[in-house]
């Protein structure tokens, strides 16, 4: 499982020319589920996610997490992120999981966010989306299990 995190003072997910999700402050995350992750993955990347420390503290170094921060999280699933990228000049997917598959863990993943106190939104699985964003920093992470 991949996370490419964000970290924004603002982002917001469009389908169809409507807003679905949106935040301020916190994090962008993208997320890519692969063939063989399970719930174990969800669990153990959404705990790195949110106690990620990535916004500044009062000496300005990164010592605080989206939890200390009280940050919202906005979630959009991205099955381009587990492409093989490794030859040729066209991305493989076969390293990216099913959809009925994804769709559960992604589902999953939102859930646990919300479990653990975050403000959370989310973007459409599987649809067509257009992501803004206002990257603070910027600051971008990939986190893997």
């Amino acid at each position: 499982m991949i996370a490419l995190i964000q970290r924004v003072t603002q982002a917001t997910v469009t389908v169809d020319d409507k807003i679905v999700g949106a935040i301020n402050q916190g994090l962008l995350v993208l997320l890519g589920v692969e063939r063989n992750d399970t719930t174990t993955d969800v669990n153990k990347l959404i705990k790195k996610v949110v106690n990620y420390r990535v916004f500044n503290d009062s000496d300005d170094k990164m010592n605080l997490s989206l939890k200390d921060i009280e940050g919202q999280i906005l979630i959009v699933s991205q099955f381009t992120l587990a492409a093989d990228t490794k030859k040729g000049l066209r991305p493989g997917f076969s390293t990216a999981a099913v959809p009925d598959v994804a769709e559960n863990l992604y589902q999953d993943f939102v859930k646990a966010s919300a479990e653990l106190g975050i403000e959370t939104a989310t973007g459409v699985f599987g649809a067509d989306m257009q992501v803004s964003l206002i990257n603070n920093g910027p600051v971008t992470f990939t986190l893997r299990t």
